[in-house]
């Protein structure tokens, strides 16, 4: 199942990159501006997708038992590094293994003992699969940060949410309505009519907290609803005014 990682996406992940403990679905729909409903479904849909897959605790292993951690690059064959990396992982010890797709130490392997003895018995028992162990090191402290180009853009604006451009000069956007917008409490009848929605912008879909509505002409539009809308041609900025605050 495929996903396309579009604005509120890409923020989502970043956040929960920087703190997925403390970080609820209302604080990021309070940073995205859409509701907390459609942050947690769009994090459902992101797991199922399997971009994200897991959340795990990252832990100092010495300042909690005083354990040791050992980093050992292995060279494992490449039409067998896949499978000797499940075995690898059943070792006692090992919490994380890493293949890399080409080249010699493609299998990184990351191991936690009590003592040196520990770590010895990991490399035996690596060595019992058939796989190289090139080099090996204790790990003295690693580091993890978000991923930047996923994070917010403060020289955008905060209701528009993404764009994508069509063959035949046809746009994409996503657009999250913010609270007091002039097409806010409109239907979307209303809205054509009275000349606040552009002719050229069709409404596809509108998501609203969990569920994805199917746009008719009855359909009012809400602040927090995020639209998706189809454009004929490029979108000038004052056709944005309608989904923005004064």
């Amino acid at each position: 199942m495929g996903i396309r990682l579009d604005e509120v996406n890409r923020r989502i992940i970043h956040a929960l990159m920087a703190d997925a403990r403390d970080t609820s679905a209302p604080m990021i729909a309070d940073e995205v501006g859409v509701s907390p409903a459609t942050i947690r479904n769009r994090i459902h849909q992101l797991e199922d997708a399997g971009v994200i897959r897991g959340y795990h605790a990252n832990i100092d292993f010495e300042r909690a038992d005083g354990r040791l951690t050992n980093l050992f690059l292995c060279n494992a064959p490449v039409a067998e590094r896949e499978r000797l990396a499940r075995q690898v992982r059943v070792i006692p010890g090992v919490v994380n293994v890493r293949e890399l797709m080409t080249g010699r130490r493609n299998l990184h392997v990351l191991a936690v003992g009590e003592d040196t003895g520990d770590l010895r018995h990991v490399a035996r028992e690596i060595a019992k699969l058939g796989i190289d162990i090139e080099d090996e090191d204790l790990v003295q402290s690693e580091h993890f940060q978000t991923y930047r180009p996923f994070g917010p853009d403060d020289d955008s604006p905060k209701a528009l949410s993404d764009f994508i451009s069509l063959s035949g000069g046809a746009e994409v956007l996503e657009v999250t309505i913010p609270e007091g917008a002039p097409i806010t409490g409109l239907t979307l009848e209303e809205a054509g009519r009275k000349g606040v929605l552009d002719d050229e912008l069709l409404v596809v879909a509108i998501e609203r907290d969990d569920a994805v509505l199917t746009p008719r002409g009855g359909t009012t539009i809400r602040s927090d609803d995020l639209l998706t809308i189809l454009s004929r041609g490029e979108v000038e900025a004052e056709t944005l005014e309608v989904f923005e605050t004064g």
